[in-house]
């Protein structure tokens, strides 16, 4: 691939409507323009350890990830090199053994509640977003999505919100909102927010 390859970071708290912008930036942009590398799929292969062990991760600190891994492949993608991205179940709390074939796009989107994190992964980064949102409105969100896509119930969902959630998000990835380039307030809302950042993004990508 001669063109040059942009990488997005987009990172944000649990629940604060990162996908929901990813969406909307992949609608605004030419069909096939985009790939999309969710963090989620980079947690570390756990297959050595027992069941038990798996469930007392914090599956919310930096050590969770496997950046060895993410950085190799999202630098390759940026080479114009395909790569088989893991895939993760949150329900096995473990990697599986199925990957996703993706191929290099002009814009690669790199998602997580992390994303800004890690120097070496910022540094590859052309543009660097943060998706901010009210904590009582993501607390929300998570109680949705944990209860029908998880299984989890409510208790379980708050617990682990003041447990690991909220104590995670203040030491690790609210203050990753300094690298950020854009700050988008009200999510996946913002309308008006997003509408501006996808034609910024359009204008960074060569048109064909």
């Amino acid at each position: 691939m001669e063109d040059k390859i942009t990488i997005i970071g987009i990172a944000g708290g649990t629940g604060s409507g990162k996908t929901t912008v990813v969406k909307k930036i992949v609608e605004a942009l030419p069909p096939h323009y985009v790939a999309v590398v969710p963090q989620d799929s980079y947690y570390n292969d756990t297959t050595h350890m027992t069941e038990e062990e798996r469930r007392a991760i914090n599956f919310d600190h930096p050590d969770a990830f496997d950046w060895k891994l993410l950085i190799r492949q999202i630098n390759e993608l940026r080479e114009g090199k395909a790569i088989e991205q893991p895939t993760y179940s949150y329900i096995l709390c473990n990697r599986l053994s199925e990957t996703i074939h993706v191929e290099p796009k002009p814009v690669i989107i790199v998602e997580g509640i992390m994303a800004l994190i890690n120097k070496r992964l910022r540094e590859m980064m052309d543009l660097k977003i943060f998706v901010d949102c009210d904590s009582d409105e993501r607390l929300i969100r998570n109680i949705q999505r944990d209860t029908i896509d998880r299984g989890r119930t409510v208790s379980m969902v708050v617990d682990r919100y003041l447990k690991v959630l909220k104590p995670m998000h203040e030491q690790f990835i609210e203050p990753t909102k300094r690298y950020a380039d854009i700050i988008i307030p009200q999510g996946g809302e913002n309308v008006k927010g997003i509408g501006i950042l996808s034609k910024y993004i359009e204008g960074l990508v060569p048109q064909e």
